[in-house]
């Protein structure tokens, strides 16, 4: 069983930062491209940021400068460094990940429960 479980979300006011985590644990043979999805309130979910088993990165054009991405493959960890927030950050941030939880099934993408962001005043 493959768990995805995000972490630090919470308040902040306008200007401030976040630090996100998500850490995958579970059965895991090959861990691929991981991401960051946000959905905001009356709004769909919407690609944040990815990085891939080697380190290259890629953010949405409107986090650019503010949020970036990094990750740790020996712990399968991944987190998102959100700096000077805005009010439009408010969202619920979902962690997904391409793996592969053993060498005998395909690559499948799982998706943990997300963390709530608010930025405030």
């Amino acid at each position: 069983q493959v768990q995805l479980v995000e972490s630090g979300g919470g308040l902040v006011q306008p200007g401030g930062s976040l630090r996100l985590s998500c850490a995958a644990s579970g059965r895991i043979y090959n861990l691929f491209d991981m991401h960051w999805y946000r959905q905001s309130p009356g709004k769909q979910r919407e690609w944040v940021a990815t990085i891939n088993n080697v380190g290259a990165r890629s953010v949405v054009d409107f986090v650019k400068g503010r949020f970036t991405v990094s990750r740790d493959n020996a712990k399968n960890t991944m987190s998102l460094q959100m700096n000077s927030l805005k009010p439009e950050d408010t969202g619920v941030y979902y962690c997904s990940a391409e793996l592969r939880a053993t060498p005998y099934i395909d690559t499948d993408t799982y998706w943990g429960r997300g963390t709530q962001v608010t930025v405030s005043s």
